[in-house]
């Protein structure tokens, strides 16, 4: 059974499976914070590729806040689920539950990238990473935002997925790599022999490197 040592070296395979992307002028590695961020940041360096985040946050309801009838994203992004269009009949609510969500979205997107401006996604080939998709939920929101966005070509790279997630993300992205989709799935960290927590302070520093390392290129 294939198991990862940490996010890094999840990062590192799979810039192995990503090695035609190398070198591309007009390519982008988004990680989806925080675990996401570690394994971009191993894809973009083997890459030779910039680096950024891509924040999403989910939009719950008054009576059911677990339940994700929507998501807001970097660049101000909404997407809801199809599934869940009667979740608000008020679009006053639904716009004031967004637009608190989108709050949380800039004061994350001022904690990881501090005065740098995001990167430009229009018209870029977009690489969204993160350390594994369970439901893909989050990962599809994150797919459609940098469809708004303008981005010309997104491809979706995850270590591991749950059947169901890989089958959910091909339909939304134009290419999908992942390394694992195993039958047991249960959760992303049975595929990590270190899962630990990612810290904001890790994030950082790992984006601040990666526009220094570009600048210095």
């Amino acid at each position: 059974m294939m198991t990862f040592a940490n996010r890094a070296d999840a990062g590192r395979r799979l810039a192995s499976q990503l090695s035609a992307f190398r070198n591309r002028d007009d390519l982008l590695i988004l990680g989806l914070p925080r675990g996401g961020v570690p394994v971009a940041a191993a894809v973009a360096r083997a890459l030779n590729a910039s680096l950024d985040v891509m924040i999403v946050r989910k939009i719950g309801t008054p009576r059911l806040p677990e339940l994700a009838v929507g998501a807001v994203a970097s660049g101000g992004v909404i997407v809801l689920n199809d599934e869940f269009d009667d979740a608000f009949t008020d679009p006053v609510q639904l716009r004031k539950f967004a637009a608190r969500e989108l709050i949380e979205v800039a004061h994350c997107e001022r904690r990881f990238r501090g005065n740098r401006p995001p990167l430009r996604t229009r018209n870029r080939c977009v690489i969204l990473v993160d350390d594994g998709a369970a439901t893909g939920a989050s990962m599809i929101a994150a797919i459609r935002a940098v469809r708004e966005l303008g981005a010309r070509r997104v491809v979706v790279a995850i270590p591991v997925a749950s059947y169901a997630a890989h089958r959910k993300l091909e339909a939304e992205a134009d290419e999908v790599v992942c390394l694992l989709t195993p039958n047991d799935f249960h959760c992303v960290g049975d595929w990590y022999r270190d899962f630990a927590q990612t810290s904001d302070a890790e994030v950082s520093a790992l984006l601040s490197h990666s526009s220094l390392a570009h600048v210095a290129g």
